[in-house]
């Protein structure tokens, strides 16, 4: 009894470091990470499990990488360039193997959640001030001009991958529940934040704040969702019928492209032809005008979405 309980243990242990125990969902990946970048980073995690090297290690690893990338675009030298390039794509996959590696050893916070969305924040950062004082620095436009279009790309980009991430992790609620989803809300937020003290722990409460604040504008963005979420738990609590679970999965998942679209993959391929061009600028254009239509067909199919659900379960259409 006592040797088959071992044999048990030992399989799930092994079965946590697989490469399908790596991955969020099927359903939200997209091929190239699936084919590339996960791959990669699954090999990184494990190489990371040997060292004892944290999640969060190889996410301020990466933030440190692509920062570095990012200040090598401001060059025209096209070598120095392509040097950036590969650099980012390792930052990436840096941050595919941060939540890999917390996925397979179980250590998954909302700290490390926090700083991984951080991390692609100040890589992109870095590359819209790189961007803006290389035109600048060319007088291909106006000073004005080129910090106003800069500005407002950089808005765009935020609210993109914010609401991309939003609906990936409201899609990973429903496929996997709550212990495999890392979707918030803003109430609990706020209460967590109410019960931590900046003098303590001010990096801590800092990321808080801002993550609080992150969720806040997810939220508004989609008022349809959070009536939905409303009359979800009021309805049924946490005990969410196993129908409307794989019924939503199934309506969403034909969403997840849209939400991929708006994340690293596309970006960079935009970026790098902007970079090959000599025409960075190309790269704002492309985010103001093309991912932010793609972002509002997303918000607008997501919205409708969710409001007719929300019907189903006032009509009843679904019991516990």
């Amino acid at each position: 009894m006592q040797e088959e309980q071992k044999i048990e243990n030992n399989t799930e242990k092994e079965n946590t470091k697989t490469f399908a125990s790596s991955l969020k969902s099927m359903d939200t990946e997209e091929w190239l990470d699936i084919h590339f970048t996960r791959k990669v980073g699954y090999r990184i995690a494990k190489i990371a499990m040997f060292l004892r090297i944290t999640p969060n290690m190889i996410t301020i690893a990466s933030i440190f990488i692509g920062t570095f990338a990012g200040i090598l675009f401001y060059s025209e030298r096209i070598k120095i360039n392509i040097l950036g390039m590969l650099l980012l794509i390792l930052a990436n996959t840096f941050d595919s193997a941060d939540g890999q590696l917390a996925r397979m050893t179980n250590n998954k916070t909302r700290l490390g959640r926090i700083l991984d969305g951080l991390a692609g924040d100040i890589w992109f950062i870095t590359i819209y001030l790189v961007l803006t004082l290389r035109v600048m620095h060319n007088g291909q436009v106006s000073v004005i001009g080129i910090w106003a279009i800069a500005f407002f790309a950089g808005l765009s980009h935020i609210l993109a991958a914010s609401m991309a991430d939003y609906y990936r992790n409201v899609h990973l609620f429903f496929v996997n529940g709550v212990v495999g989803s890392e979707h918030d809300n803003s109430k609990s937020l706020t209460k967590d934040l109410k019960e931590m003290s900046f003098w303590k722990s001010p990096f801590k409460y800092t990321c808080m704040w801002f993550y609080r604040n992150y969720t806040k504008t997810q939220e508004a963005c989609s008022p349809n969702l959070q009536k939905f979420f409303k009359t979800l738990i009021s309805t049924f609590g946490m005990k969410i019928p196993y129908d409307l679970r794989m019924d939503i999965r199934e309506k969403n998942r034909k969403y997840m492209p849209l939400t991929n679209i708006l994340q690293f993959n596309i970006r960079i391929i935009a970026l790098f032809i902007s970079l090959f061009l000599h025409k960075v600028w190309l790269y704002f254009v492309f985010d103001i005008v093309v991912m932010n239509q793609i972002l509002a067909w997303l918000i607008v199919f997501e919205e409708r979405l969710f409001m007719k659900f929300e019907k189903k379960i006032k009509n009843g259409e679904y019991s516990e």
